[in-house]
């Protein structure tokens, strides 16, 4: 990947962006696009679309802009699309259940495979098609089954704990759903989710921003 050891974490992150905007594109029949206009669709700049592209290479050409399929399926790559991920997710409450029943995670080929869970009550039943095991089973699960992203969703109090036994188990990246962001130990990536800080910002903007009342 070109670039691959300068590309900032702000790029990483809109690249979803750009995956999802160019996969829009190519369903409505667009062959190709110019970096200004997908700016105006993105609300970014053309210099921006630009120097972000350009981080993974030379993909566009002057006076043409950028061919749609061939740009989505690079960031597909760089992204890691196109292969399947073995899914598990710790903690079958509500936000627990919500994830596993998301519908995108099967078309980007997520395939959440087991959930586990403190109350004995839940073993047994099924969310879509994964079952619910009792956490106690979790590291004999881990060394019997391969599992690339482990989602958690328990409460604040259990999920260090829980995410330092997945990490010993052998998972590489951690989806963090709990009120409490969790650490990493090397090796491993964790996006922590909190979702009251983006409704947070969502007051502040409303309450600060200028706006006709």
């Amino acid at each position: 990947m070109a670039g691959k050891d300068k590309v900032s974490e702000a790029v990483v992150r809109r690249l979803p962006t750009y995956h999802r905007y160019l996969e829009r594109l190519a369903q409505e029949g667009t062959t190709r696009i110019s970096s200004q206009e997908l700016g105006q669709r993105m609300g970014l700049t053309a210099s921006q679309i630009r120097q972000d592209i350009n981080c993974f290479g030379t993909l566009g050409q002057q006076g043409y802009g950028y061919n749609v399929e061939e740009l989505r399926g690079r960031i597909a790559e760089i992204l890691g699309l196109g292969r399947a991920y073995h899914v598990i997710v710790v903690g079958a409450g509500n936000i627990g259940r919500a994830v596993t029943n998301y519908v995108g995670f099967t078309r980007l080929d997520f395939a959440v495979e087991a959930l586990f869970d403190v109350d004995s009550t839940r073993v047994g039943e099924r969310v879509g098609d994964a079952e619910i095991f009792s956490t106690h089973t979790l590291p004999a699960y881990l060394t019997t089954h391969r599992v690339d992203i482990s989602i958690i969703a328990t409460p604040a109090e259990a999920a260090q704990g829980i995410a330092d036994e997945l990490m010993e188990g052998g998972v590489r990246a951690l989806w963090n759903f709990a009120p409490v962001d969790i650490a990493a130990k090397p090796g491993c990536v964790v996006q922590n989710v909190q979702l009251t800080d983006n409704l947070l910002v969502l007051t502040y903007h409303m309450l600060n921003d200028p706006a006709e009342q």
